[in-house]
This record gives structure tokens, sequence and C-alpha cells, in this order.
């Protein structure tokens, strides 16, 4: 006896509906370009049918016989031993007199006397004992070789200090190396084995890589040498205040200290970055490295392989960012360019008639987007250059002509001022008491803040008491009226905000503030 079974009607309609979605597909007439009455069609997914590979076993292969270790011998500087203590242990002053004569009054031979005269870092009438011998320490780091004869890439860093450079491949073999050259600038260095050993090496990487892209790390992380790690690109030109030319690729292959100097390669076996710095609270691995781009690391490896140094162009300014108030304040359309805060006394710049308050928009042509970008145009130039520079003067552009200096290593090819804090509200009055110089007590020109509301844009802006006012507007003052003409000018051009050329400790930037004169 079979029993009953009720079918809805709509598990029916179901039913009906699923056998035709079946048929459809199997006739292959299931497109999501074709639209039923009543019925939803969806766009298709994005997919990617690029397959990861299996292992990095073939990279790492080829790859690790150029990858070495270096180990750094570094002079270290006698610690001498202070026996006075904090002061007011023993001596009352803290230079250790007390214990001093303490070890002087013991008799000649006792053992106290024999171990001051020895260690204690004085003798007879307070000199340095002249034959103590220097002690070394040994750091290390890694590297890789870019020619079969033996020129090897590390970081500045890995070799800053060091006396003697030694050289150790994955065999274990040792190799005396020569500093060939070294820029700070860049953290980077070139050293050079002499062998009759014809080493494998690498090559740089002609493309920068792509966000997302496998990396392979191989370097000398805590000294174990021949370790490999292995990440994805995950960010490209950051800047980690590491220097002026600051364009690192983030990875987050696990990068640890000794790794630096060591390469980052793509799937081709090819070195797209230096592994250089990474981001951790701890010390350890978090995964967060920074690698100096191989189109950076090529050109400044290939120029101390020439000739032991890098020789950069010199504009000689001191810049800073334009933010959107000061962009505002300056009649900007766009808050892009770096705005000269002062030109250096003797540079190219002054010389030729750059001046503060100038914002620089190109460099032959070449827009500038932000002072670091600027640092880097004029960077790559060779000195006694002639360069257009683009700049925003007085409400419109005009060029300028300068012969670029030479970039010494006191020198800055473009010092990057602190951006002031954007303001958060409009206020009628900016929160300042000003003086001039006279009642400040000092002499020379500008106005002089002498308090300001803590409340306040300019405080905000980070402006202090003691700071003094140069120009408002584009404008010289020497007394606060001078100000208050300034801002009714800038009220009249319907500006928003009015740009302060600020002098601080002897630095100058600019401090655009909001202003509401009604």
């Amino acid at each position: 006896m079979q029993a009953n079974r009720s079918v809805s009607p709509l598990r029916s309609r179901r039913a009906r509906l699923l056998a035709g979605v079946v048929a459809l597909g199997a006739a292959g007439l299931m497109t999501t370009q074709t639209l039923v009455p009543g019925q939803l069609a969806f766009a298709e997914a994005v997919r990617v049918e690029a397959a990861a590979p299996a292992d990095f076993s073939d990279v790492v292969r080829t790859v690790s016989p150029a990858v070495v270790s270096v180990q750094v011998k570094q002079a270290v500087e006698p610690r001498m031993m202070n026996f006075g203590g904090r002061g007011g242990e023993g001596s009352g002053n803290g230079n250790g007199n007390g214990f001093e004569e303490f070890f002087k009054g013991l008799p000649e031979g006792h053992p106290f006397e024999r171990f001051f005269r020895e260690f204690g870092g004085k003798g007879q009438g307070g000199k340095t004992q002249p034959d103590k011998p220097r002690s070394y320490g040994l750091s290390q780091g890694s590297g890789f070789f870019i020619s079969e004869d033996g020129f090897v890439v590390t970081n500045h860093h890995v070799i800053d200090k060091g006396t003697e450079f030694t050289v150790i491949d994955q065999n274990g073999d040792e190799y005396n190396a020569t500093l060939i050259g070294a820029d700070k600038r860049t953290d980077l260095a070139l050293l050079k084995v002499e062998s009759d050993t014809d080493f494998t090496y690498v090559d740089f990487a002609d493309e920068a890589p792509e966000v997302g892209e496998w990396t392979v790390a191989i370097g000398n992380p805590f000294g174990l040498g021949g370790s490999v790690t292995a990440g994805i690109v995950s960010a490209r030109g950051r800047d980690i205040g590491a220097g002026p030319y600051d364009d690192f690729i983030q990875i987050d292959a696990p990068v640890n200290r000794g790794n630096s100097g060591g390469p980052a390669f793509n799937m081709h076996g090819e070195v797209i970055g230096v592994n250089a710095a990474i981001f951790s609270p701890s010390g350890g691995n978090v995964g967060i490295a920074f690698a100096i781009p191989a189109s950076t690391a090529q050109d400044v490896i290939m120029e101390l392989r020439n000739g032991g140094t890098v020789v950069r162009g010199w504009l000689g300014v001191q810049i800073q960012n334009v933010s959107d108030d000061i962009a505002e304040s300056l009649g900007l359309e766009e808050a892009r360019g770096a705005i000269v805060a002062e030109a250096q006394e003797n540079s190219p710049a002054r010389k030729a008639g750059l001046r503060s308050g100038d914002t620089i928009l190109a460099v032959n042509g070449t827009d500038v987007e932000d002072p670091r970008e600027l640092s880097k145009i004029i960077a790559a130039y060779e000195p006694d250059t002639k360069v257009d520079i683009t700049v925003w003067r007085d409400g419109a552009t005009q060029d300028v002509t300068v012969t670029l200096g030479r970039l010494q290593d006191q020198e800055q090819v473009a010092a990057v001022q602190p951006e002031a804090e954007k303001a958060r509200t409009s206020l009628d009055d900016l929160g300042l008491v000003l003086t001039t110089k006279a009642e400040a007590g000092l002499e020379g020109e500008g106005v002089v803040i002498a308090e300001i509301d803590p409340d306040s844009p300019a405080s905000e802006k980070r402006l202090n008491a003691g700071d003094v006012i140069l120009e408002v507007a584009g404008m010289k003052v020497d007394s606060p009226q001078d100000v208050l003409k300034a801002l009714e000018k800038a009220g009249k051009d319907g500006r928003k905000a009015v740009l302060f050329r600020v002098e601080t400790n002897n630095n100058t930037r600019f401090v655009a503030l909001p202003m509401n004169l009604a």
C-alpha cells in the first residue's frame, strides 16, 4: 500500500523552476546577459586565473649562492670606569675625587691601589693611560653579489664605522672584502672581494614590483645565515623618515636583525629591493619590513662602483609641504608643490633669486607634488647643471633658472620643515598678543609673539610665545600695526587663510592661519 504524499503548489513551482534552470544550463543557455521577466540578473564576479607558485624552491636554489653574510669588525671606544658615581656620592661634585683620594691614600702595592691604577681610567695627574689596547666589536648583516668578479651590495648601516670586512658565502667560505664606497643618505654600500673565484651573482629588476606580488627575502637574521622567508609586496613609495629620498617598498616577508643589506627577490630571481629596515615595537618581526627599491639601488651602486662616491645636485632651500590652507592663502588651485621657507645663504637658490614664499611647482617641466619629490628630482642632476624651476609667486607662475651646486655631507638638498597641523576652527581673534622686538629686548626685523591663547588656531599650528613673525601675506612686518594692515589686505583680497612666515630658533617656516575679519 503506497502512502499518499502531498506536494504544496509552492514546492511544485520551485521544482519546475529548478528543472528549467538545469535544462537551460545543460543546453548552454544560462548567461548573465539574458534577462527573463521576473528573474534577477547578476554580473560575473572578478576572477584571477593565475596560479600561485607551488613552492619557491626553484628561485631559492638558483639565487642562494649569490647571497652572503657580511661580518664587520668595528673599533669600540674604551669605556672609562667612573668611581665617583652620581653627584653627591662620596665626592660632592660627581667627578670621583672622593674615591681618587681614597685610593691614592692606600699603600703602594695594595690590591685596591693597583686595581685603581690599572683600571680606574686615570693615572698620575688625571691623564688617560696611553697604552690601553683598542677593543673591537663585531656586527653582522647580509649582502649579495652583483658581479662575477666579487662586488657585493649591502647597507651603509651594516658597514658603518667598520675597519675590517668579511664576506661568507652559503658554503661557509670566507673572503676578505674592501669597502669601495657608501652612501648614508640612501643607506647603501658596496664591497669588493678579491678572489680568483667566479661568483654567482644576481641582477636588479628592471620593473618595479606590483603590490600583492610574491617576494622572497634571503639573508643572515641573527647571524643564522642563509635563511629564506617569503611574503608579498605590501605597499610602495613608503616614507619612513629615514632620509630625504625615502621611497621604500614595504614587504611582509619576515625580516629580522641581520637581514639588513640582503636582497628581496621576485619570482624571476631578480632583486626588487635591498632590505634595510623593519617596523617593530618589540625589536622582532611583525610582518612590516622595508626595502630600498632596485631602481634607487642600481643608480647609487653604479656611482659607487665608478667613483666610490655619489654626486648629487644641490639647490639649497628649506622647504615644507603645501597644505590645503597654505594653498588657499597663496591662491593656488590645488595643494601641491614645495614652499620655500628659506633660501640658504650663498646657495644656488639664493643666487638665482629664489626667495621665501616661492612655491616650487616644477623642475624642467617635471611636476613637483611634494618636498620629498623635489629632493629626489634635484639630487638626480649633476652639479653645475642649469635647471628651470617653475615657481608660484605673487599670484602667478614664473620660471627661475638655477645652476645647481654640489651637495656636500653638511649640506641639505631640501631641509623639509615639519608641516603645521591644520586648524580645526575659524576664529575672529587669532589668539595672539604681539609686541615689537625692541619691547621684547631683541634686535632685528619682525614682530614677537608675546602671548598665545592655548585654545587658538595659532596654538594648534604650533606657534609659541617668543616666535618671531617676519612676514604676513608676503608683507614684511616690524610692528603689530604692520600685521594688522597685512591682515586687512588679505581680507579685502578674499583670502580665507593668511600666510605667516615665522622664525623659531633660527629656523623659518610658513604657517597658514584661518581668518574671519567680519
